[in-house]
């Protein structure tokens, strides 16, 4: 007798297709991963973009099959036999064991047509193989599929308002592509067996621990126990790989010779060196720095489904900012300045009000310090959503002064691990001033997610205080330790 084959998922399948050890590791020791709030985050926005399709292909007596083990093939089956004639969502097929469910089961003629929705705002190479993967199973579950399209965001859309997204999904026909795919989903399905019954399969670590999608299991392939991991050069991932694989760990095993990158001999030479790389440039220009001096920082969301008329998805929309105002008098703390905040937790569309209320703390001359260029982005969406206040807005971009280049150029610490990010470079100068000690929101991702939390009307008071408190604490942090930046240098 043939031994039973093992039960598979598209996802398992997409899986092995990334990578045969991420899948073993999927289906035996699951708790070696680890999910980021990123990743949570995008499996929020599948579900919202998923409920938007129902809206889009549903029409009078549309039916979605519950997701039960037990029923949701045999309901399938019975809505498909009984005639429907109603578009499915999440219809449910089985085939040598891989199952699948599709998104949109559209009634076409004798047949059926797929459509398969993602988040992104264009089509992937792995999106191509998903359909492939349920086209396959389909005709072998005997369906007439006539069709099969991907549907994604169109990052062009305007919410017009009133719960109207016509138009938020595009359409392409995959059907031709998706047919040609056969013998590559065989080949996979046959990978993904052993993978799930054999042994750990040796695969060395390379580019595909974060292509398509970072692997939850990155931090247990890759080296990480080692003081300076060498992951810390950054650069490409395949070029660290080949360090991993001569039995590389610590960014000191490698030699010297074999890194060739600018910012990597850097990070290299610091790191063997093993104190901070400080050069008197930064001292030198951040103390020319006039006064009054103005630390900016936005949080903002970007929603795959726009929440607000006039706005698309995924645009940076900014819903909170903290600035420290330093007029010179003090001592160069966060303490000693003035501190003035924006956070509007109503619902209601907070971007004009945010506008307004930061053109007049600004006022009209002195730098405005900012880590990174992402100020500049939110403000030019401020103008296009307000093109009124563009002179005062336009005035304040003019006035954009980026931390970010100032440090690099002149700062590395073995500790920040290849990162300039503002989040690296903080515990190395000010010890106490870590996000990691931060409670609850801790990142921009969970900033934009607790936003949303607490505007929901289901949030209740409690939790909805707790998130202003977070978020009101977070987003201080940053300017804070912009703060601290430039008086570690002025210091020197």
């Amino acid at each position: 007798m043939a031994a039973k084959r093992p039960y598979l998922s598209k996802s398992r399948l997409i899986s092995a297709w990334q990578c045969p050890k991420k899948l073993h590791l999927e289906k035996h020791h699951p708790e070696l991963g680890e999910v980021s709030d990123q990743t949570e985050s995008l499996f929020a926005t599948g579900h919202q973009v998923g409920d938007i399709a129902q809206q889009h292909y549903g029409t009078a007596g549309s039916v979605e099959v519950e997701f039960n083990f037990k029923t949701m093939e045999a309901e399938t089956r019975r809505l498909i036999e009984s005639g429907a004639d109603f578009p499915i969502f999440e219809a449910t097929f089985r085939h040598e064991n891989v199952l699948v469910r599709v998104d949109v089961l559209i009634p076409d003629g004798d047949g059926w047509r797929v459509v398969e929705v993602k988040a992104s705002t264009s089509v992937k190479e792995y999106h191509i193989l998903d359909c492939a993967i349920q086209d396959w199973v389909l005709r072998n579950c005997g369906i007439n599929v006539t069709s099969i399209a991907l549907a994604h965001i169109n990052n062009q859309f305007v919410y017009e308002g009133d719960g109207n997204y016509e138009g938020l999904l595009l359409e392409n026909d995959l059907t031709s592509d998706v047919r040609t795919l056969e013998p590559t989903v065989l080949e996979l399905v046959a990978k993904a067996r052993d993978a799930v019954t054999g042994p750990l399969p040796n695969v060395p670590v390379g580019a595909q621990c974060t292509s398509p999608y970072e692997c939850q299991f990155i931090n247990h392939c890759w080296p990480t126990d080692a003081e300076y991991p060498v992951t810390g050069l950054k650069g490409s991932r395949a070029k660290l790989a080949e360090y991993v694989v001569r039995g590389c760990e610590d960014i000191r095993d490698v030699a010297a010779e074999d890194v060739t990158a600018e910012t990597q001999l850097r990070i290299h030479r610091v790191t063997c060196s093993g104190e901070p790389e400080i050069l008197d440039g930064a001292a030198r220009e951040l103390g020319a720095l006039p006064y009054p001096r103005y630390y900016l920082d936005f949080e903002t969301i970007g929603p795959a489904v726009p929440i607000w008329k006039g706005t698309r998805p995924y645009s940076a929309i900014p819903i909170q900012w903290s600035c420290h105002i330093d007029d010179g008098s003090g001592d160069g703390t966060p303490d000693s300045m003035r501190h003035e905040e924006f956070l509007d937790l109503s619902g209601e569309p907070p971007m004009r009000a945010l506008a307004e209320k930061m053109i007049a703390c600004l006022g009209d001359s002195g730098p405005v310090l900012m880590y990174t260029t992402y100020e500049r982005t939110v403000i030019n969406t401020l103008i296009d959503l307000f093109p009124d206040l563009a002179e005062p807005l336009q005035s304040i971009i003019d006035r954009l002064y980026d931390l970010h280049p100032v440090v690099k150029t002149n700062y590395y610490h073995p500790d920040m691990l290849g990162s300039w990010s503002i989040k690296a470079v903080m515990p190395t100068i000010s010890p106490d001033m870590d996000y990691a000690k931060l409670e609850g929101i801790k990142e921009g991702t969970a900033a934009s997610d607790g936003y949303l939390e607490a505007i929901d009307p289901d949030t209740d008071m409690v939790r909805k205080l707790e998130l202003e408190e977070q978020l009101l604490r977070y987003c201080k942090f940053d300017t804070e330790a912009m703060v601290e930046i430039v008086r570690f240098f002025e210091q020197m």
